[in-house]
Protein backbone atom coordinates (compact mmCIF):
# COMPACT_ATOMS: atom_id res chain seq x y z
CA UNK A 1 0.00 0.00 0.00
CA UNK A 2 1.23 3.51 -0.65
CA UNK A 3 2.37 5.21 1.97
CA UNK A 4 0.52 2.95 4.10
CA UNK A 5 3.68 3.24 6.64
CA UNK A 6 4.09 7.02 6.71
CA UNK A 7 4.12 8.77 10.00
CA UNK A 8 2.35 5.45 11.48
CA UNK A 9 4.04 4.69 15.30
CA UNK A 10 6.01 0.96 15.06
CA UNK A 11 7.39 -0.54 18.17
CA UNK A 12 10.20 -3.27 17.06
CA UNK A 13 11.37 -6.19 19.91
CA UNK A 14 14.26 -7.83 18.77
CA UNK A 15 15.27 -4.59 16.16
CA UNK A 16 19.05 -5.25 17.10
CA UNK A 17 18.65 -8.82 15.74
CA UNK A 18 19.23 -10.04 12.36
CA UNK A 19 15.85 -10.08 10.91
CA UNK A 20 14.84 -7.16 13.22
CA UNK A 21 17.78 -4.58 11.58
CA UNK A 22 16.21 -4.90 7.96
CA UNK A 23 12.75 -4.84 9.22
CA UNK A 24 13.88 -1.80 11.29
CA UNK A 25 15.65 -0.11 7.94
CA UNK A 26 12.69 -1.06 5.82
CA UNK A 27 9.89 0.81 7.96
CA UNK A 28 12.43 3.20 8.02
CA UNK A 29 12.10 3.59 4.22
CA UNK A 30 9.02 3.65 4.35
CA UNK A 31 9.22 6.83 6.89
CA UNK A 32 7.50 5.00 9.79
CA UNK A 33 8.21 6.16 13.09
CA UNK A 34 10.33 3.33 14.71
CA UNK A 35 10.51 2.38 17.98
CA UNK A 36 13.09 0.15 19.15
CA UNK A 37 13.53 -1.82 22.77
CA UNK A 38 17.51 -2.97 22.72
CA UNK A 39 18.77 -5.54 25.30
CA UNK A 40 22.24 -5.60 24.88
CA UNK A 41 25.36 -3.38 22.56
CA UNK A 42 25.82 -5.63 20.35
CA UNK A 43 28.36 -3.42 18.63
CA UNK A 44 29.31 -6.19 15.24
CA UNK A 45 25.12 -5.69 14.89
CA UNK A 46 23.92 -4.39 11.63
CA UNK A 47 21.44 -2.60 13.52
CA UNK A 48 24.51 -1.11 15.42
CA UNK A 49 26.82 -0.28 12.79
CA UNK A 50 24.70 0.06 9.79
CA UNK A 51 23.68 3.40 12.17
CA UNK A 52 20.23 2.06 12.00
CA UNK A 53 19.64 3.07 16.08
CA UNK A 54 20.14 7.09 15.44
CA UNK A 55 17.08 6.81 13.43
CA UNK A 56 14.73 4.97 15.08
CA UNK A 57 13.40 5.71 19.08
CA UNK A 58 15.80 3.31 20.93
CA UNK A 59 14.73 2.06 24.26
CA UNK A 60 17.31 0.20 26.31
CA UNK A 61 15.69 -2.91 28.37
CA UNK A 62 14.06 -6.52 28.28
CA UNK A 63 10.82 -7.89 27.48
CA UNK A 64 11.23 -9.78 30.67
CA UNK A 65 10.23 -6.05 32.00
CA UNK A 66 6.09 -5.95 32.03
CA UNK A 67 6.06 -2.12 33.23
CA UNK A 68 8.55 -1.15 31.18
CA UNK A 69 6.47 -2.72 27.38
CA UNK A 70 3.05 -0.50 28.93
CA UNK A 71 5.57 2.14 28.92
CA UNK A 72 7.09 2.03 25.60
CA UNK A 73 3.34 1.34 24.73
CA UNK A 74 1.34 4.37 25.87
CA UNK A 75 4.40 6.75 25.72
CA UNK A 76 5.39 6.20 21.99
CA UNK A 77 1.41 6.37 21.01
CA UNK A 78 2.32 2.48 19.35
CA UNK A 79 -0.11 1.63 16.47
CA UNK A 80 1.64 -1.63 15.24
CA UNK A 81 3.90 -3.89 17.31
CA UNK A 82 6.36 -6.26 15.46
CA UNK A 83 7.37 -8.77 18.72
CA UNK A 84 10.77 -10.60 17.20
CA UNK A 85 12.63 -10.45 20.26
CA UNK A 86 13.75 -13.80 21.41
CA UNK A 87 16.48 -16.10 22.29
CA UNK A 88 16.53 -18.07 19.21
CA UNK A 89 20.02 -20.11 19.27
CA UNK A 90 19.17 -23.82 19.93
CA UNK A 91 22.48 -25.11 21.28
CA UNK A 92 21.70 -21.88 23.68
CA UNK A 93 18.73 -22.70 24.68
CA UNK A 94 19.74 -26.40 25.57
CA UNK A 95 22.61 -25.39 27.61
CA UNK A 96 20.07 -22.81 29.47
CA UNK A 97 16.40 -23.29 29.18
CA UNK A 98 15.26 -21.12 31.79
CA UNK A 99 16.77 -17.91 29.92
CA UNK A 100 15.20 -19.19 27.37
CA UNK A 101 11.64 -19.78 28.42
CA UNK A 102 11.78 -16.88 30.04
CA UNK A 103 12.71 -14.38 27.13
CA UNK A 104 10.60 -16.53 24.50
CA UNK A 105 6.89 -17.55 26.38
CA UNK A 106 7.24 -15.06 29.76
CA UNK A 107 8.71 -12.20 26.97
CA UNK A 108 5.49 -13.12 24.68
CA UNK A 109 2.47 -12.63 27.43
CA UNK A 110 4.27 -9.79 28.73
CA UNK A 111 3.86 -8.05 25.64
CA UNK A 112 0.60 -9.50 24.94
CA UNK A 113 -0.63 -8.38 28.42
CA UNK A 114 0.49 -5.04 27.76
CA UNK A 115 -0.97 -4.55 24.58
CA UNK A 116 -4.28 -5.66 25.45
CA UNK A 117 -4.21 -2.79 28.06
CA UNK A 118 -3.43 -0.27 25.71
CA UNK A 119 -6.47 0.68 23.33
CA UNK A 120 -4.70 2.33 20.93
CA UNK A 121 -2.58 -0.56 19.70
CA UNK A 122 -4.30 -2.26 16.10
CA UNK A 123 -1.93 -5.13 15.33
CA UNK A 124 0.35 -7.30 16.24
CA UNK A 125 2.79 -9.72 14.84
CA UNK A 126 3.88 -12.56 17.09
CA UNK A 127 7.72 -13.66 15.11
CA UNK A 128 7.08 -17.77 15.80
CA UNK A 129 9.42 -20.69 13.66
CA UNK A 130 9.00 -23.41 11.94
CA UNK A 131 10.54 -25.35 15.45
CA UNK A 132 7.24 -25.09 16.83
CA UNK A 133 5.38 -27.47 14.89
CA UNK A 134 8.36 -30.07 16.85
CA UNK A 135 9.41 -33.33 14.43
CA UNK A 136 6.33 -34.38 12.18
CA UNK A 137 6.56 -37.24 9.88
CA UNK A 138 4.02 -35.47 7.49
CA UNK A 139 5.49 -32.86 5.62
CA UNK A 140 5.69 -30.03 4.84
CA UNK A 141 4.09 -28.62 8.08
CA UNK A 142 0.90 -26.13 7.07
CA UNK A 143 -0.51 -24.03 9.53
CA UNK A 144 -2.66 -27.12 10.68
CA UNK A 145 0.31 -29.20 11.75
CA UNK A 146 0.31 -29.45 15.69
CA UNK A 147 2.53 -27.46 17.70
CA UNK A 148 4.38 -30.30 19.70
CA UNK A 149 8.05 -28.89 20.07
CA UNK A 150 9.75 -31.62 22.41
CA UNK A 151 13.24 -29.70 23.00
CA UNK A 152 13.90 -26.07 24.69
CA UNK A 153 13.73 -23.72 21.87
CA UNK A 154 11.10 -25.61 20.15
CA UNK A 155 8.73 -25.95 23.23
CA UNK A 156 9.23 -21.99 23.87
CA UNK A 157 7.78 -21.39 20.45
CA UNK A 158 5.17 -23.61 20.69
CA UNK A 159 4.04 -22.26 24.13
CA UNK A 160 4.12 -18.40 22.99
CA UNK A 161 1.66 -19.53 19.70
CA UNK A 162 -0.78 -20.80 21.94
CA UNK A 163 -0.25 -17.86 24.43
CA UNK A 164 -0.97 -15.45 20.98
CA UNK A 165 -3.73 -17.43 19.92
CA UNK A 166 -5.38 -17.85 23.61
CA UNK A 167 -5.25 -13.63 23.71
CA UNK A 168 -6.76 -13.30 20.24
CA UNK A 169 -9.32 -16.05 21.28
CA UNK A 170 -9.96 -14.75 24.64
CA UNK A 171 -9.70 -10.84 24.94
CA UNK A 172 -9.99 -10.47 21.02
CA UNK A 173 -6.50 -8.81 20.58
CA UNK A 174 -5.36 -8.47 17.27
CA UNK A 175 -2.76 -10.86 16.51
CA UNK A 176 -1.24 -12.82 14.08
CA UNK A 177 1.98 -15.67 14.13
CA UNK A 178 4.46 -16.00 11.58
CA UNK A 179 6.46 -19.29 11.02
CA UNK A 180 9.01 -18.77 9.14
CA UNK A 181 12.13 -21.66 7.96
CA UNK A 182 15.79 -20.31 8.64
CA UNK A 183 16.98 -16.75 8.07
CA UNK A 184 19.93 -16.25 5.96
CA UNK A 185 21.25 -13.08 4.62
CA UNK A 186 24.28 -10.40 5.12
CA UNK A 187 24.46 -9.32 8.57
CA UNK A 188 23.58 -12.79 10.53
CA UNK A 189 26.66 -12.62 13.10
CA UNK A 190 25.51 -15.99 14.74
CA UNK A 191 28.33 -17.83 13.08
CA UNK A 192 27.50 -21.16 14.90
CA UNK A 193 24.33 -20.74 12.19
CA UNK A 194 25.59 -22.81 9.20
CA UNK A 195 25.13 -20.17 6.41
CA UNK A 196 27.11 -17.37 8.09
CA UNK A 197 29.89 -19.88 9.42
CA UNK A 198 30.25 -21.25 6.42
CA UNK A 199 30.56 -18.30 4.34
CA UNK A 200 32.81 -16.61 7.12
CA UNK A 201 35.31 -20.09 6.60
CA UNK A 202 35.49 -19.71 3.22
CA UNK A 203 36.70 -16.12 3.42
CA UNK A 204 39.17 -17.10 5.95
CA UNK A 205 40.43 -20.28 4.12
CA UNK A 206 38.85 -22.25 6.51
CA UNK A 207 37.45 -25.81 6.27
CA UNK A 208 33.55 -25.27 7.15
CA UNK A 209 32.35 -27.47 10.09
CA UNK A 210 28.76 -29.12 10.51
CA UNK A 211 27.57 -30.13 13.99
CA UNK A 212 25.45 -32.71 12.45
CA UNK A 213 26.04 -35.37 10.28
CA UNK A 214 24.91 -33.53 7.30
CA UNK A 215 21.91 -34.83 6.56
CA UNK A 216 19.94 -32.74 8.42
CA UNK A 217 17.14 -31.24 6.17
CA UNK A 218 16.09 -27.69 6.40
CA UNK A 219 13.96 -24.75 4.56
CA UNK A 220 15.65 -21.47 4.17
CA UNK A 221 14.49 -17.67 3.74
CA UNK A 222 16.23 -14.59 2.57
CA UNK A 223 15.61 -12.03 4.95
CA UNK A 224 14.41 -9.04 2.54
CA UNK A 225 11.67 -12.15 1.63
CA UNK A 226 10.91 -12.40 5.23
CA UNK A 227 10.57 -8.41 5.53
CA UNK A 228 8.14 -8.26 2.86
CA UNK A 229 6.16 -10.85 4.43
CA UNK A 230 6.07 -9.20 7.61
CA UNK A 231 4.83 -5.65 5.87
CA UNK A 232 2.54 -7.74 3.70
CA UNK A 233 0.64 -9.47 6.61
CA UNK A 234 0.69 -5.99 8.82
CA UNK A 235 -0.78 -4.36 6.01
CA UNK A 236 -3.52 -7.14 5.47
CA UNK A 237 -4.42 -7.22 8.58
CA UNK A 238 -6.89 -4.03 7.74
CA UNK A 239 -9.14 -6.65 7.08
CA UNK A 240 -10.33 -7.66 10.74
CA UNK A 241 -10.96 -11.58 9.84
CA UNK A 242 -7.11 -12.08 9.41
CA UNK A 243 -6.50 -11.53 13.17
CA UNK A 244 -5.61 -14.76 14.80
CA UNK A 245 -4.05 -16.70 12.40
CA UNK A 246 -0.90 -17.79 11.48
CA UNK A 247 1.25 -18.04 8.65
CA UNK A 248 3.79 -19.55 7.06
CA UNK A 249 6.23 -18.34 5.07
CA UNK A 250 8.58 -20.26 2.85
CA UNK A 251 10.73 -20.64 -0.22
CA UNK A 252 9.16 -24.79 -0.11
CA UNK A 253 12.56 -25.56 -0.55
CA UNK A 254 14.29 -28.66 1.21
CA UNK A 255 18.19 -28.84 1.45
CA UNK A 256 20.33 -30.92 3.49
CA UNK A 257 22.92 -29.17 5.69
CA UNK A 258 25.95 -30.71 3.60
CA UNK A 259 24.37 -30.10 0.29
CA UNK A 260 24.01 -26.20 1.45
CA UNK A 261 27.54 -25.84 2.76
CA UNK A 262 28.34 -27.51 -0.65
CA UNK A 263 26.20 -24.92 -2.66
CA UNK A 264 27.90 -22.19 -1.04
CA UNK A 265 31.39 -23.47 -1.74
CA UNK A 266 30.47 -23.68 -5.02
CA UNK A 267 29.31 -20.53 -5.75
CA UNK A 268 32.67 -18.72 -4.19
CA UNK A 269 34.64 -20.99 -6.22
CA UNK A 270 36.05 -23.37 -3.01
CA UNK A 271 34.93 -26.59 -3.69
CA UNK A 272 38.50 -27.57 -2.33
CA UNK A 273 37.79 -26.87 1.09
CA UNK A 274 35.99 -30.02 1.97
CA UNK A 275 33.41 -29.58 4.93
CA UNK A 276 34.45 -30.94 8.04
CA UNK A 277 31.35 -33.07 9.59
CA UNK A 278 31.39 -33.17 13.58
CA UNK A 279 28.04 -35.35 13.79
CA UNK A 280 27.29 -34.14 17.38
CA UNK A 281 24.12 -32.38 17.15
CA UNK A 282 21.52 -32.87 19.49
CA UNK A 283 18.13 -31.91 20.76
CA UNK A 284 17.56 -30.73 16.79
CA UNK A 285 14.83 -32.01 14.52
CA UNK A 286 15.99 -34.24 11.76
CA UNK A 287 13.74 -32.77 9.08
CA UNK A 288 11.69 -29.88 8.37
CA UNK A 289 10.19 -27.68 5.72
CA UNK A 290 7.27 -25.64 5.26
CA UNK A 291 4.19 -25.01 3.32
CA UNK A 292 3.64 -21.38 2.40
CA UNK A 293 0.12 -21.54 0.27
CA UNK A 294 -2.08 -20.04 2.89
CA UNK A 295 0.14 -16.89 2.83
CA UNK A 296 0.42 -17.35 -1.32
CA UNK A 297 -3.89 -17.64 -1.15
CA UNK A 298 -4.53 -15.60 1.61
CA UNK A 299 -2.32 -12.73 1.43
CA UNK A 300 -0.93 -12.88 -1.94
CA UNK A 301 2.85 -13.18 -1.01
CA UNK A 302 5.77 -14.82 -2.65
CA UNK A 303 9.12 -14.70 -2.45
CA UNK A 304 11.20 -12.75 -4.74
CA UNK A 305 14.81 -14.42 -3.95
CA UNK A 306 15.79 -17.92 -5.30
CA UNK A 307 18.12 -19.33 -2.76
CA UNK A 308 21.00 -18.83 -5.14
CA UNK A 309 20.08 -15.49 -5.56
CA UNK A 310 19.97 -14.73 -1.95
CA UNK A 311 23.05 -16.75 -0.97
CA UNK A 312 24.86 -14.53 -3.66
CA UNK A 313 24.02 -11.37 -2.29
CA UNK A 314 24.64 -12.66 1.20
CA UNK A 315 27.79 -13.84 -0.03
CA UNK A 316 28.52 -10.46 -1.49
CA UNK A 317 28.04 -8.78 2.02
CA UNK A 318 30.16 -10.77 4.28
CA UNK A 319 32.77 -10.40 1.57
CA UNK A 320 32.80 -6.47 2.62
CA UNK A 321 32.02 -7.22 6.10
CA UNK A 322 35.19 -8.97 6.54
CA UNK A 323 37.54 -6.82 4.19
CA UNK A 324 36.64 -4.42 6.66
CA UNK A 325 39.26 -3.93 9.58
CA UNK A 326 37.23 -2.28 12.47
CA UNK A 327 34.04 -5.14 11.91
CA UNK A 328 36.30 -8.22 11.55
Amino acid sequence: MDNYWENRNVFITGSTGFLGSYLTDELIRRKASVTSLMRDWVSKSRFIFSDTYKKVNVVRGEIEDYSLLERILNEYEIEVVFHLAAQTIVETANRNPISTFDANIRGTWNLLEACRKNTLVKKIIIASSDKAYGAQSNLPYNENTPLQGTHPYDVSKSCADLIAYAYFNTYKLPVCVTRCGNFYGGGDINFNRIIPGTIRSVLYNEHPVIRSDGSYIRDYIYVKDAVSAYLLLAEKMEDKSIAGEAFNFSNEIQITVLDLTRKILSLTGREDLEPVIEDRAAGEIKHQYLSAEKARKKLGWQPLYTLDQGLQETIAWYREFFSNPHYS
